[in-house]
């Protein structure tokens, strides 16, 4: 049986790229105020980088290098193309729907609407997870101290929210500096390593299960790239923009995790404490750069939020628009044109987040609900036509496939909860619509 033709999310946009347009299909009038196109492809990459070198290039070897042993670089690779696949269709969709949403929008046009609330939520619990992760990240290397800390997270959850809450632009200009000064710092930690005195260590047996483990952990820090696509509506050119800042923002970060993967192998243990360069640096007695890595890191999860608070308002605004979420939720403001009200529900449950729970299974459960989120986007990208595609199916079906096996292999403790929220908005999402369909008749 045929599926029933959905309402578009979208309608076309002056500032597309022509050739994008006879593949366009027809749309309606969108619901709600639009939001404005101020970004070009070097805010779009940069948004996209300050997401993913964030906190988790400080953070993510340890577990990960816990799981896979001595194969943690196996375990980069294979988190490496899964989330170059996940780009790519995450790109070749965003080219004809360029709008606030991401993979939200493109399971509702191209599965059905359900798969694109599914998406949607993934999203958001993943993302809102992550967001409370980068906040105590940042308290953790600011202070030792156990209350302050929380304090010091909700604060950075409040300053971060209010830039947001004045403008887009704002928010690429603070990301630019954040970013920079994060791969500054990098650079300086990397040429430490590179030059200091090589430290053998011996191989340490894993699995098949444990280098698959580490690379949907490792994913954690790959899937900033999102942040793009959900922004679809504020880019300039949409069709050109968005696939060019995915693929460069992946192929930066590809690179960069790379070089501290080899760099923290060469030089120390990065399985033995939570703060692996910390540690490297020090193990090469270079001491003095200690608090240029403690620097660096409270930088890139500052950048990580900012673009995290972004990223999930906008999927939370075409959530809303479509009634998926509370309709209140889908208003835009009428001089800063951002979706103020999502992001200000948004710092809420992230600030109860950040004085109620810890850091200790937040990367598996925020993987999980990213990953399932990417195997729609390749399950979308896959029925896209031919004049639509940029790259080959071949493509869809890896990212989909990985995307699958990866969030399987997570622990199953952080599994088993995001799986049981989307069971739960699933069901009242059902519930919902039943009686609104009783209602109708």
């Amino acid at each position: 049986m045929p599926r029933p033709r959905l309402r578009p999310l979208w309608r076309r946009t002056t500032d597309m790229n022509a050739a994008a347009r006879p593949e366009e299909p027809a749309a309606a009038a969108r619901t709600g105020p639009g939001l404005a196109r101020r970004l070009g492809v070097g805010d779009a990459v940069v948004i996209g980088l300050g997401s993913m070198v964030g906190a988790g290039v400080f953070a993510v070897w340890s577990p990960a290098a816990q799981a896979a042993g001595s194969w943690l670089l196996l375990g980069l690779g294979i988190a490496a193309v899964v989330a170059y696949c996940n780009a790519a269709s995450s790109a070749q969709l965003a080219a004809v729907y360029p709008i606030s949403g991401g993979t939200y929008v493109y399971g509702r046009e191209r599965l059905g609407e359900w798969w694109g609330f599914a998406a949607g939520w993934c999203f958001v619990i993943g993302k809102t997870a992550s967001c409370a992760a980068m906040a105590l990240t940042f308290a953790t290397y600011v202070t030792d101290v156990g209350w302050l800390r929380r304090l010091i997270a909700l604060a950075a959850v409040l300053a971060l929210a209010a830039v947001n809450y004045r403008g887009v632009t704002r928010t690429a200009r603070l990301t630019r500096i954040l970013v920079t000064c994060t791969l500054v710092v990098l650079a300086v930690v990397l040429v430490v390593l590179f030059t200091g005195e090589h430290q053998h260590q011996p191989a340490t047996g894993t699995s098949v299960y444990g280098v698959l483990q580490s690379a949907g952990l490792l994913f954690f820090a790959f899937a900033g790239y999102a942040r793009i696509a959900t922004m679809g509506e504020e880019v300039r050119e949409p069709a050109r923009t968005i696939p060019r800042a995915i693929t460069v923002a992946v192929v930066i970060a590809i690179g960069i995790y790379l070089l501290v993967a080899l760099a923290l192998l060469r030089t120390g243990d990065p399985a033995s404490t939570a703060a692996p360069l910390a540690a490297a640096v020090d193990g090469v007695g270079a001491a003095w750069a200690t608090p240029i890595v403690r620097i660096g890191a409270a930088l890139a999860s500052l950048g990580a939020l900012l673009a995290l608070i972004a990223g999930i308002g906008r999927t939370t605004l075409a959530m809303a628009r479509n009634a998926d979420l509370p309709t209140w939720l889908a208003a835009v403001h009428p001089r800063y044109q951002v979706p103020h009200h999502a992001e200000l529900a948004l710092a809420a449950v992230v600030g109860v987040l950040v004085l109620t729970t810890d850091l200790r299974g937040v990367i598996g459960f925020s993987s999980f609900g990213v990953l399932l989120y990417y195997a729609i986007a390749n399950a979308s990208a896959f029925t896209q036509p031919a004049g639509q595609r940029r790259w080959p199916r071949a493509v869809n079906v890896v990212g989909l496939t990985g995307c699958v096996v990866l969030a399987v292999t997570l622990p199953w403790r952080s599994a088993v909860v995001a799986a049981a929220l989307l069971a739960a908005a699933l069901l009242v999402r059902r519930f919902r619509t039943g009686r609104a369909g009783s209602a109708r008749s």
